[in-house]
């Protein structure tokens, strides 16, 4: 479990760690993303919370899902993109 800011909502703290994770490599292009319930498992997180963090990638153009396939890293990273912080 992480130690959580508590100024700052939970799916932003995670959604940062997953665009680090994008942005510094450790998830390539064409990578697979854990699931909703492997960042469940990880982050100690509610299923909407897992949820709210998948659709932010997606939305910013980071990642893309493929139904019934699971979300992937997209080939081309959106830049200059942070969440608003609404809960």
């Amino acid at each position: 479990m992480m130690e959580w800011k508590p100024d700052v909502a939970r799916w932003v703290q995670v959604y940062e760690i997953i665009r680090g994770r994008i942005e510094s490599g450790i998830y390539a292009p064409g990578d697979k993303l854990p699931s909703v319930l492997k960042l469940q498992e990880e982050f100690g997180i509610a299923t909407a919370t897992a949820q709210k963090v998948l659709h932010r990638l997606r939305a910013d153009g980071l990642t893309r899902t493929e139904p019934g396939m699971g979300t992937f890293v997209a080939r081309k990273e959106a830049e200059g993109k942070t969440p608003s912080g609404d809960s």
